[in-house]
């Protein structure tokens, strides 16, 4: 079964017109190839496929007479094509590139070196609301946004198809990116950092049960968040005479992930857990984000060291927007969303919780269900 992510498309395609070359960026098995598979192409080549690949032996060759879209797949496996698509671009510039990679911070500079001007890039997360419907937001949240984990016909599938992900994740791909940790190692960071989910990050403290340095630590950190594991939220700091916290926040960034990584296989299991708020406040955090279009280094939160805090910040033309979320019946206006508003002049603050009922708590705070937000719903009236 395909699922039809209308949106993705929209916006790949829309790229592709206006840019030569146009990389999908996204975690291993997030549905970049079935993606890219749906936009018209005479030609593919997927780098994991050894004959693909031997095609590419004398990739001047294979190249420099194609026309039509070139897709090339899994890119960080021969990155100095680069070099060599920025050649074919220049000398003609109506020849359209669309390459896939999974490897974010490397794949973005080596490509941005050769191809400054001439690329543009879409992060592709997994699957959003809108594409699977109101009706499998527990599936969605359960299961997690990966395509295979969320089609898998029972929660227990799903948690055999996301065991054999991660360890495929630890035992290749890690080692594929030039990465020598052991795979136990890195698994073992990974569970911990499950723990810490959602929460402020204590280098120290982690640096501390994990027995190594804090520089391992953020070394660690960089390689999940490149590789689109795990997000790291930068707190956002202004000069309002308070003092603020300056460490991010770490979420796992899919819920079937951090699932498994808890040891949670069942929606009853999921709402009896000491982390059900914190599992449902990284699924709302990455619905919200989706759908808001912003880039990740946009995308902050905010907390003084006296408790007032928002979780999540960010500017849009001109203006400062905010979220709080809140896994409640029925959310009430706070002391620390009055503070939170005045002091960052917040054009509107949402409170997004699980119920079905919208209403306004303040002029500029409204709490809103999840299930209500889509593209731009941020910035309507309330």
């Amino acid at each position: 079964m395909i699922i039809d992510r209308k949106k993705d498309l929209a916006q790949v395609n829309m790229l592709l017109e206006q840019f030569p070359a146009t990389a999908i960026l996204g975690a291993r098995q997030c549905g970049k190839t079935t993606l890219a598979r749906q936009i018209p192409s005479q030609h593919y080549f997927d780098l994991e496929n050894p004959r693909d690949l031997a095609r590419l032996e004398n990739p001047q060759l294979a190249l420099e007479n194609l026309t039509g879209l070139v897709v090339i797949d899994e890119i960080q496996r021969k990155p100095d094509l680069f070099t060599l698509l920025r050649s074919l671009i220049d000398s003609d510039p109506k020849k359209k590139y669309l390459i896939l990679g999974s490897a974010s911070r490397e794949l973005i500079r080596q490509s941005s070196e050769s191809l400054a001007g001439r690329i543009a890039y879409y992060h592709l997360a997994g699957l959003r609301l809108s594409d699977i419907g109101l009706e499998n937001l527990s599936r969605l949240w359960l299961q997690g946004a990966y395509p295979r984990a969320y089609l898998a016909d029972s929660p227990r599938t799903a948690q055999v198809w996301l065991d054999q992900y991660i360890a495929t994740f630890l035992e290749r791909d890690i080692p594929q990116l030039g990465i020598n940790i052991p795979a136990h190692t890195m698994r073992r960071f990974w569970l911990m950092l499950s723990h810490y989910h959602g929460q402020i990050i204590n280098y120290a403290e982690i640096a501390g049960s994990f027995g190594v340095s804090d520089y391992i630590v953020r070394k660690y950190l960089d390689i999940l968040a490149g590789t689109f594991m795990v997000r790291l939220l930068q707190p956002w700091h202004t000069n309002i005479g308070k003092r603020l916290i300056k460490r991010p926040k770490i979420y796992i960034r899919d819920s079937g992930i951090f699932h498994n990584l808890q040891a949670i296989d069942s929606l009853d299991t999921l709402l009896a857990h000491p982390k059900l708020g914190a599992s449902w406040e990284g699924l709302a955090l990455e619905i919200v984000t989706a759908s808001i279009g912003k880039r990740q280094e946009d995308l902050f939160f905010w907390r003084t060291h006296t408790g007032c805090e928002l979780d999540l910040f960010w500017q849009h033309q001109g203006r400062n927007w905010a979220v709080e979320f809140k896994y409640a019946d029925a959310p009430t206006l706070t002391k620390s969303m009055q503070i939170a508003a005045g002091d960052l002049q917040l054009r509107h603050l949402w409170v997004i919780y699980p119920g079905k009922d919208s209403y306004p708590l303040a002029d500029n705070i409204s709490v809103i269900p999840l299930s209500s937000v889509s593209t731009d719903w941020a910035y309507s009236s309330p």
